[in-house]
């Protein structure tokens, strides 16, 4: 497939279509084009950094506080946001030497929350894509107002078909966004565009092989996001099959139940917390990341 330039949106995103587009892919653009979800925004509302992932750590009750203080739910909205940021740092701790000169991407970048990061801790320049133009012009927006517009940019651009030269690349990663494309296809552009030595890291949900098939839980999460979850086992075979060595498989699942047992006691749930919570605590769920070296 090919991809051509384009440009779209109020704040002049690029858009890059490509060759060929699946009904599916469509569906997703007009998922997250029409998504507005408070839990996304108003967390994001903290400090500027919109993510649009979970958090791992533990609770600081000492920050919450009293639960029937008036300030309570600020408070714990706050923590929430703070377990989230972890989590992206987290992923950029396992990305391997990035220096000021180097190129990273971010496949599926949402509001850009973790492209921000990456740049403020590297120096870096960040690349991001989604399908979602309402998204890209979000995330552009927010490098603009902090003068890094020159370093942070997100496009609107299918993962499987980037338009990044081949070996651009130091780093590369899917912060919870890989359940939305095969894998095969997913690692195959990974490896092309990452340098060869360069690091691919993803943070997902993916069903656990050992539980037998996905459970009723990992079934409603497919419904709610309108994706589908892999299993830990088609990740690492896929993996192989495209050059990428597995460096480091840490399983989070401990790490982000507290983040799940807390969002759902705010005003920001969803009704897809429970699914979260019951798939974890039976194993049939995990939280993994993974990073895997460029070959």
């Amino acid at each position: 497939m090919t991809s051509t330039e384009l440009t779209t949106g109020t704040s002049g995103t690029s858009v890059f279509v490509p060759g060929q587009a699946s009904p599916y892919q469509g569906d997703i653009a007009r998922y997250w084009d029409q998504e507005a979800r408070p839990v996304n925004l108003r967390l994001g509302d903290v400090d500027g950094l919109y993510h649009h992932h979970y958090g791992v750590g533990d609770i600081d009750h000492a920050a919450l506080g009293d639960a029937q203080d008036s300030a309570y739910e600020k408070k714990l909205i706050a923590e929430l946001h703070r377990l989230e940021s972890a989590q992206t740092e987290v992923l950029l701790d396992h990305l391997g030497p990035v220096g000021r000169d180097d190129t990273v991407v971010d496949a599926g970048c949402g509001r850009g929350g973790s492209m921000v990061m990456a740049h403020q801790r590297f120096g870096c320049s960040a690349e991001g894509v989604t399908l979602s133009a309402k998204q890209a012009d979000f995330a552009n927006r927010r490098a603009r107002e902090l003068g890094i517009d020159d370093h942070v940019r997100a496009r609107v651009c299918n993962m499987l078909d980037t338009p990044f030269e081949k070996g651009l690349a130091a780093a590369s990663w899917n912060n919870e966004s890989s359940m939305y494309v095969d894998l095969d296809d997913l690692f195959a552009e990974h490896a092309r565009l990452l340098r060869a030595g360069g690091r691919y890291v993803t943070i997902t949900g993916c069903w656990n092989p050992r539980y037998g098939q996905p459970s009723k839980w990992v079934s409603q999460i497919n419904a709610h996001f309108e994706c589908n979850i892999h299993s830990r086992r088609e990740y690492l075979k896929a993996m192989a099959d495209n050059r990428l060595v597995p460096a480091t498989i840490t399983d989070l699942t401990a790490a982000t139940l507290p983040y799940w047992e807390l969002r759902a006691t705010s005003s920001l749930v969803t009704g897809i917390e429970e699914a979260f919570i019951n798939s974890y605590k039976d194993g049939s769920f995990q939280y993994l990341l993974i990073a895997a070296d460029r070959v």
